[in-house]
This record gives C-alpha cells, structure tokens and sequence, in this order.
C-alpha cells in the first residue's frame, strides 16, 4: 500500500495528537529492530500459536543462510522484553514506559487498504510496572486515551470495551478495545490496550527486586493504533460525493476558490483572496487556494468535495465590490450548506469560519453516533441474534456462553463478540444463548 502525501496528512495529524497524550502521560519515544530472531516470537506459547499463520520469515542474508530465520516484526512485545530483562534490575526502575512509531507485516491475504494490508503503519507502547495494579491502571488509561481522540478528533463515536477471551490479543491477560461502526454497519477495531500479566515477563525472565529485597516478576502491558484509523475516518463519513474529514484531522480545513471571469477581475479577487489567506493561516486555519483556471469552479467545487475539505469559500468580482463572500460546507450537501453574503473583513470572517469548522466537526460526531444507536439492537434469543445480524446491524444481549458457543455464533453468523462494553445497561441479564443469568451484556457485529 502506497500512501500518498493527502493521506499521510491525515496520519500525521494522527499522529500528532496521539504522540502528545502519550508524552503527558510520561510515556518516551524509542526505536526497535524491525528483524526479531524466530526464537523471541516462540518463547511464549500463546504470542507464536496467534501470529504463526501471519508470520514473514527472513532465511537468507548477504546470500547466505541464516543460522536462525527471523520474523519480519508483526509486533514487538518479544524484542522489548529481551530488552527489558537487560535494563530493569530493581523496583526503583519502574515503571518504564516506552512506545516506538514503525511499521509492522502480518502476512494478510485480504487486502483492504487502510483496514488490512501486509504492511501497515503504527504506535506501540509497551511498559513494565511494579505490581498488577499499576499495569491494569496503565492498560486502561490508554485505551481512554484511544477513545477520547476517535470521538473528539475523528469524530468516531466508539465503543470501549473488553475482548473476550477468544478476542484476545495473543499472550494478553485482558484486551481492551475501541469498537466503531461503519457507514455500511460493519464494526471496525480501532485501538487495543492489552494487561500482559506476567505473562511475556516469566517468559524472557524480566525480575526485579522489589523493596523488600524479593524477586518478582514485572506487571506489562501493550497498547497501539495504526493507519486503520484512515480508513475508519473515511468509512464513518463518506458519502457519495467522496470524503467528508472532521476538520479537527483535515489536511486542509478550508480551501479557497478564487471566481475571474475576464482578466480584469483577477488583480481584484486575487488581493481579497491574499487578504482571506493571511487572516486564515494566522488564525491557525489549514487552508488552501485552488486558482486554477483550466479548470472550471464547479469542478474545482467537486474536486474538493471529494477531498472532503470541511469548508470552501468562493470569491468573484461581485463579491469582492461588496466586500462579502460564499462559504459553504461539505457536510451539508446543496444551497442548504452554502451561506451567501458573510463578511470578508478579517475580524468578522474569522470567527465566522472558525464556528463553522466546530459544527462541522460536531454534526459529524452527531450523525455518526445517531446511525450507530439506530443499528444497535437489543436482543433476548440466538433467534433475535441471527435475524438482527441478517439485517446487517449489531447485536447487544446479556452473555454467559462458552467458548464453543462464541465460535459457533461466529461459524454460523460470521458476527464476533466485539466486546463487553464498559457503559453496561442496568441489568439483571440473561444470557440469550444459554438462558442463565449473566452479569454482563456483549456487542455482536461482522467485521473486517
């Protein structure tokens, strides 16, 4: 998968944001090798059984064999502990807590771009703690930190929750997740914040000694996000027309096209427009001016449109005489979005421009989180589940099955248990496929 600079943008704006919260938390930045020695990967059982069918192994180096093949990293929990070991001796070296910006192959044949490719960008952050405690607080905190920037950036309205046991991560303890619908229903995982246990520490024997001059093994956890957050975006709010981006992540937040009819016009317009550029990039605004003049403006109209800039702003001859301006925004299709007459002077423009980036970025959260609510349905049968399933949309019901009976819903339905979401509806529940009380209710949905 090529990503061009439009959608490494929008990766970067990612990025950005999430690199902070990380940096607030007293999380550091590190680098670690992308080639991890097989024998790494197969240390703990439960990591090397999850990720043999999506492993790339590398058997040859300067022509000749290697004496031991190596995984092209597809995670990296293996290499930070050998690591780890060597650098954590005593309790007054925790908590370390590390995350590493790379990329990472799994070895996957349905290719989607965004949502499944061989090679995709990430964040990991991994660390190391004193007790169980510490390491729960840590797994839960970052998948807050997931959620708070899918619904105030992305404008994703998700769903926290916790996998089952099925669901997973491979050598996890507990995964936490973020769960999002799509514009055509299907769930996409979004984020995953994994309690490790002692699990990776017992197996590259990470030890510390604690206060009390006792060895103990450290508490871990491994959490990360990828480029699978584009394509949720894009899946969440396009439209026919093409993208709609919440501004909060938009490369260009609002572009400009500049209307001349005659060569007359253009000293005219093109000062306006400099004048609306000015105020706009020292307001903080991305913006961009689209003046190409082989081109017609309805088609610069549609082709920003389908870059899914939030807010366009059309500036003529007319306009210009009487000091004023065409906004209109992508969300709102048509006349219905379009504002005739807004002031161009930069004291009235700018908070004009900049309300309208927030609504924007607040409607699609709306609209977003409306369509979710209206595809969530309640169910009380394995009857109910498969009808609603059927139908396309996700199952909520009170859960108490087995493990066999999570995979079979899965062989007969295809739907997944996508997790047992933290905001639990009053109960008491009762479990739709076995009838016995259950102290929880589960999300059921296909996905990709």
């Amino acid at each position: 998968m090529v990503i061009r600079p439009y959608g490494y943008a929008i990766w970067e704006a990612i990025q950005s944001y999430l690199d902070g919260k990380f940096k607030e938390t007293g999380h550091q930045n590190a680098y670690f090798p992308q080639l991890i020695p097989y024998s790494f990967i197969a240390k703990e059982a439960q990591h090397v059984e999850g990720f043999a069918p999506e492993l790339a192994l590398v058997t040859k180096g300067g022509g000749k064999d290697l004496e031991e093949p190596l995984v092209v990293r597809p995670t990296s929990e293996t290499i930070i502990n050998h690591m780890f070991a060597q650098w954590v001796q005593s309790y007054r070296d925790l908590p370390l807590l590390l995350n590493q910006w790379c990329n990472v192959h799994r070895w996957e044949m349905r290719t989607r771009p965004f949502v499944r490719t061989l090679e995709f960008l990430w964040q990991e952050g991994h660390t190391a703690h004193a007790t169980a405690e510490e390491a729960e607080e840590e797994a839960m905190r970052m998948i807050r930190v997931y959620e708070e920037f899918a619904v105030t950036q992305a404008a994703m309205p998700v769903i926290p929750g916790r996998k089952s046991r099925i669901e997973s991560f491979a050598g996890a303890n507990i995964t936490y997740t973020i769960e999002a619908m799509m514009s055509d229903k299907k769930a996409l995982q979004s984020g995953t914040s994994h309690n490790l246990g002692t699990n990776f520490a017992k197996a590259f024997e990470t030890q510390f000694i604690d206060e009390q001059q006792q060895m103990r093994y450290v508490h871990q956890t491994s959490w990360g996000a990828s480029t699978r957050l584009i394509g949720g975006v894009i899946m969440t709010h396009g439209d026919d027309k093409g993208l709609r981006l919440p501004p909060n992540i938009a490369p260009t937040q609002v572009v400009i096209v500049p209307i001349t009819r005659k060569d007359a016009d253009r000293a005219s317009v093109m000062g306006a427009v400099d004048g609306l550029v000015a105020a706009l990039k020292g307001a903080g605004i991305r913006t961009k001016v689209d003046a190409n003049e082989l081109k017609t403006p309805g088609w610069r109209y549609n082709y920003w449109e389908l870059k899914g800039v939030p807010v366009r702003v059309e500036v003529g001859p007319r306009d210009v005489e009487q000091g004023t301006c065409v906004v209109a925004r992508r969300d709102v299709p048509g006349k219905e979005g379009k504002q005739v007459g807004v002031p161009m002077a930069p004291e009235a423009f700018i908070p004009h421009v900049q309300g309208l980036l927030a609504e924007v970025q607040a409607a699609l959260l709306a609209q977003a989180t409306a369509f979710r609510d209206e595809n969530i349905v309640d169910v009380t049968s394995y009857d109910e589940l498969k009808a609603t399933v059927a139908e396309g949309k996700w199952a909520r019901g009170g859960w108490a099955g087995s493990d066999d009976q999570e995979k079979q819903i899965k062989e007969e339905t295809q739907a997944t248990l996508r997790c047992f979401p933290f905001d639990q509806p009053a109960g008491p529940h009762t479990c739709f496929m076995t009838g016995q009380p259950a102290a929880e209710v589960a999300l059921f949905a296909k996905s990709y």
